[in-house]
């Protein structure tokens, strides 16, 4: 006798949406197959770091150097800012995007966070409050299956596959659960191997988009 495994139906996962369409959101996928109900991360796109700008108004005229960044860094306006100047010298910190401190440096010394630069000193010196943005963005990503261990940004679960896809040969357009919406947990597929712990830390991350695991 033949055996048929039935997959999970589209949407089966769900217990609650919003009117219509208000809680999906459709866009590339990357990687699989999948099963609907899958939790999914997205993949960064390619990183751009733009030059530093100079605060408008710094009484120093010292440069930045070339700015890089780490694979993951946060996305939007870095600042560095001088804190404590110093003849021919100082220190400053660097704030990332979203106001928290990546760390403290010194004029003259490569700097080494989130952002790696070095600030050079210059025939004025530098002055408390005087500083520099350098702007960090991404190009539009792909959603993948959600791994905790990864850093690409898939280590953030924000959204579930609403229904099957298969981006493995190549990226698919698919739909996901993206907002208000309520689950249910005994129903979602994760990646093979994940801790409870691991699945817990997914599910607060999936509340912050307004998804409620019940």
């Amino acid at each position: 006798m033949t055996t048929l495994t039935e997959t999970l139906k589209a949407g089966a996962y769900l217990i609650s949406e919003a009117n219509g369409t208000l809680s999906r959101d459709q866009g590339p996928l990357t990687g699989g197959p999948y099963d609907a109900g899958t939790v999914l991360g997205k993949k960064l796109g390619a990183q751009t770091v733009a030059a530093a700008v100079a605060f408008a108004g710094n009484a120093g005229n010292g440069v930045m150097g070339a700015v890089t960044a780490v694979a993951n860094a946060l996305a939007g306006d870095w600042k560095i800012v001088i804190v404590a100047p110093v003849t021919n010298a100082g220190a400053f910190e660097v704030l990332r995007p979203d106001g928290t401190l990546d760390g403290t440096g010194k004029v003259a010394v490569a700097y080494n966070g989130g952002i790696k630069f070095t600030l050079a000193d210059g025939g004025t010196d530098f002055a408390a409050g005087d500083g520099f943005t350098v702007h960090v963005s991404y190009a539009a990503g792909v959603r993948t299956i959600h791994d905790p261990a990864a850093n690409d940004g898939s280590e953030k679960a924000d959204t579930i596959l609403f229904e099957a896809a298969d981006g493995s040969a190549a990226d698919v357009a698919a739909t996901f659960t993206a907002r208000n919406s309520e689950v249910n947990t005994s129903e979602l597929v994760w990646k093979s191997g994940l801790t409870a712990d691991q699945k817990a830390a997914a599910l607060a991350q999936l509340a912050t988009f307004g998804i409620i695991a019940r």
